[in-house]
């Protein structure tokens, strides 16, 4: 039995419904979902706090009174478009790795940090993030010691020029 799920046949059950526009609300997912069988429960996100509090958080999660009619909806509504934009559907207790890996921003220029931790998942170990956050504190510690290097040595410069030239007309 899954310890996040009260029971295996809730978690059969269960789907998540993401990559939700914020003008989709729960009467029009509810109506979304519905021809696929009878929903026993929803659960609509919306922010609790801070400036977006009161809107939607653009997912929720659908509950099915069967396996079938929740893999139906999964089989038929992943991919749909609802206000341009491609719902994303699947069941609830399901990680996906694919996801996960898209939904990280990539920088220009950052390296693949699954091929340095050797994970396929994309996602880092605590000592590898920790490791990571060190070497790029030494980049900025470089760049910031070069960068102050550059203006002592600009203002040596500029101040030995003014001595000799004061020096000159002296």
């Amino acid at each position: 039995m899954d310890p996040n799920c009260l029971t295996d046949k809730k978690c059969e059950c269960r789907l998540f419904i993401g990559n939700l526009d914020k003008r989709v609300s729960e009467v029009a997912l509810i109506k979304m979902f519905s021809p696929f069988g009878k929903i026993v429960g929803e659960d609509f996100m919306w922010h609790t706090c801070g400036p977006k509090r009161g809107e939607p958080r653009g997912f929720a999660f659908i509950e099915f009174s069967t396996k079938e009619a929740t893999e139906l909806a999964k089989e038929k509504m992943h991919g749909k478009l609802i206000c341009g934009r491609p719902l994303t559907v699947r069941l609830a207790n399901e990680k996906s790795l694919m996801e996960t890996a898209e939904a990280a921003p990539q920088r220009v220029g950052a390296s693949n940090k699954s091929s340095l931790t050797g994970r396929s998942s994309g996602q880092m170990s605590r000592s590898a993030k920790i490791a990571a956050i060190k070497n790029k504190l030494k980049e900025m510690e470089e760049e910031s010691n070069g960068t102050k290097r550059q203006k002592v040595a600009d203002k040596v410069s500029c101040s030995n020029g003014l001595d000799r030239s004061s020096t000159k007309e002296s």
